[in-house]
């Protein structure tokens, strides 16, 4: 693993540098890119600095990306954050800059970079910016203390899951120092449409539970036109069935347009991350992400969910 000071030297040694993170991002991916962002911006005015990527309007009040020219890329250092694989990052030019770093806290299946910073004992890419940036003593801006404690908030869950560390208490209540409206940023963290409100309730009336703790809910893109919620907008409810003591860990099988499904497979104490590789996927050890291609694979998955945790109790 590459040292914060090789990081910072590439990025003394280029005049323009842009960041990337993966696609359909949530606040640590923006938190993460945007933040660092911010962060070479005011400590090397004199470099072009850029965030690139679709913007997701679930996350406009974090960030809005840049506007990214194929000639920006000559001779550019281009940072990936928050990306575990290659085809997850959000904008295919990535690999088009001269010089190309990767920053990142899940586990390492798909090595890449000239550079790479891979620590899986962090919280999230935001807590590893951060750490960067204070070891470095590079200056935080206001902006990107608001943008990193809230990438750390939302892949923490609100400090509750187990990558929270001493460590993630520490960076967080240093960016807390910084004069942002913490209280504003946590009601708009905090807040959701009445149409997910809405789709909550269906996730709770339809969500199947097995005598072992494994839970399902499937979200056919009927259910979706039905709430009036994109694909991107059901993440809000991916943490729901966790809520149930009974349920173990649990897998939201959302229908996409083409007709395969976007698994995502959460657990409390079991590591799942198997089975999502095992499904075109990856991740962390208790949230990771799979693909599956037909109502058959997904009953495939929900079987590997209970057998994984039977296997606990036998």
């Amino acid at each position: 693993m590459n040292t914060f000071a090789e990081i910072v030297d590439a990025i003394k040694a280029y005049d323009t540098i842009i960041i990337h993170r993966h696609q359909r991002p949530d606040p640590d991916a923006i938190g993460s890119q945007v933040g660092l962002r911010d962060i070479i911006r005011e400590n090397f005015p004199t470099k072009t600095v850029l965030a690139t990527g679709q913007d997701e309007p679930t996350l406009a009040w974090l960030a809005q990306m840049d506007e990214v020219s194929d000639d920006d890329y000559a001779n550019a250092l281009v940072i990936v954050t928050d990306t575990a694989n290659r085809p997850r990052v959000d904008d295919e030019r990535y690999h088009t800059g001269q010089f190309l770093i990767k920053i990142d806290h899940h586990p390492n299946d798909d090595p890449y970079g000239d550079l790479m910073h891979v620590d899986t004992s962090a919280s999230s890419a935001s807590e590893i910016i951060t750490d960067l940036a204070l070891s470095t003593h590079l200056t935080v801006p206001t902006s990107a203390a608001r943008l990193l404690y809230c990438g750390i908030v939302g892949d923490t869950g609100r400090f509750l899951y187990p990558a929270t560390s001493s460590k993630t208490f520490q960076m967080a209540a240093k960016l807390r120092s910084y004069d942002f409206d913490f209280a504003q940023l946590s009601r708009q963290m905090d807040s959701f449409p009445l149409k997910i409100a809405k789709l909550q309730g269906y996730v709770l009336e339809h969500l199947e539970v097995d005598d072992s703790g494994a839970a399902r809910v499937l979200l056919t893109q009927d259910v979706l036109k039905e709430f009036n919620v994109t694909e991107a907008e059901t993440s809000a409810i991916v943490s729901l069935p966790g809520k149930i003591d009974t349920v173990q860990s649990w897998g939201v099988f959302v229908e996409q347009a083409d007709g395969h499904y976007r698994v995502r497979l959460r657990s409390k104490t079991q590591v799942i991350n198997g089975i999502a590789k095992r499904h075109d996927g990856g991740g962390h050890p208790l949230a990771s992400g799979a693909n599956s291609y037909s109502l058959e694979e997904n009953e495939s998955i929900f079987q590997e969910i209970k057998d994984l945790l039977q296997a606990t109790k036998d």
